[in-house]
């Protein structure tokens, strides 16, 4: 046995293996950066913005793929699938505040279990967008909305499969049902107090008329 030759063949794999890792780990955390920037640019309405940061995070994931072709064991590793959770999530994000085309796994180029739990986070966005449209008035809007994150829901609980393979999915829609029942009793009660203030307003309006009459 050339000891020597054994020792340089397995230090040249580690080293490119952790090459590879620790140049992944950058990339992924630059990937989970720009998409949490791309959410905050689409609820602040910056849509220009969040296109840009979309190109980038779309960039960004691609070479992480591209990276890890040779190495199975660094993209298996976890931090990938957290990165392609988050970039998901912002996809997702966008598309339904936007009314764009819903992207599929595919299309974003990451493993199901990252795109299933990146649709169970964007419920939480969603939930945000929907309490800002409430303060604004635009409850047809929330309705829309709410109707997205069931379908998000209904999607989630049919894959009923162990957490290994899915990347603790039932985790993450344990959390989106929470947030979707708090969400509709918040747009139930803005619902109800619009139609007791536009009854109020109705009643008003006829008692003045009433009184402008008896005044003649």
């Amino acid at each position: 046995m050339d000891w020597e030759a054994l020792r340089a063949r397995i230090r040249a794999d580690f080293e490119a293996k952790n090459n590879t890792r620790e140049e992944v780990l950058r990339l992924c955390r630059s990937l989970v950066q720009t998409s949490s920037y791309v959410i905050r640019a689409v609820h602040r309405g910056e849509r220009e913005e969040a296109e840009k940061l979309l190109q980038q995070a779309a960039g960004l994931s691609s070479s992480i793929t591209h990276m890890t072709e040779d190495h199975p064991e660094v993209y298996t590793a976890g931090f990938v699938h957290d990165a392609q959770k988050e970039y998901a999530e912002a996809r997702v994000t966008f598309a339904l505040i936007y009314r764009e085309p819903l992207p599929g796994p595919e299309e974003l180029g990451v493993e199901y279990p990252a795109y299933l739990n990146g649709l169970g986070e964007a419920v939480g966005e969603l939930r945000r967008a929907i309490l800002d449209l409430i303060r604004e008035g635009h409850l047809e809007r929330s309705d829309e909305l709410l109707s997205h994150m069931d379908d998000i829901y209904y999607l989630l609980v049919s894959f009923d499969y162990p957490d290994a393979i899915t990347g603790n999915l039932r985790r993450t829609t344990d959390m989106a049902r929470g947030i979707i029942e708090r969400t509709r009793g918040d747009l139930t009660t803005a619902i109800r107090q619009s139609k007791l203030r536009q009854a109020i307003s109705e009643l008003e309006a006829r008692l003045e008329a009433g009184t402008d009459t008896s005044d003649r």
